[in-house]
């Protein structure tokens, strides 16, 4: 069987379909896009799926969506079904990622600016 960090062969769809067992999509309830961070609540068992194991290893600290399909060298949608799995046993725990700051209403800069002007 092939490691999580072969790459994946475009020629080799069969791999994809062990890996993810068939399955092509998610839950309707479970859903993940590029940057949700995933954090892993539990370690890598040896009787796991390698990419089950590696994704709990490499996300000790958050890690978006994105970023563990690229390390784990495995299109979207398969990284999404293996992440999907891990949340469904609770071993991992999905995080909206982090807001932009949001930054203060231009006319608000403008009338502080004016104020300190004046002083």
């Amino acid at each position: 069987m092939s490691g999580p960090d072969q790459d994946w062969d475009e020629g080799d769809p069969e791999r994809l379909y062990v890996i993810t067992r068939g399955r092509s999509g998610l839950s309707e309830r479970t859903v993940l896009d590029l940057v949700t961070l995933i954090v892993a609540r539990a370690e890598a068992q040896p009787s796991m799926q390698p990419e089950h194991a590696a994704i709990l290893r490499m996300c000790h600290s958050p890690l978006s969506v994105a970023e563990i399909s690229a390390y784990l060298r495995l299109p979207m949608s398969a990284t999404t079904v293996l992440i999907a799995d891990l949340l469904a046993d609770k071993r991992v725990e999905a995080r909206a990622p982090v807001p932009k700051a949001l930054l203060p209403d231009r006319a608000l800069i403008e009338a502080v600016m004016h104020g300190l002007q004046r002083l």
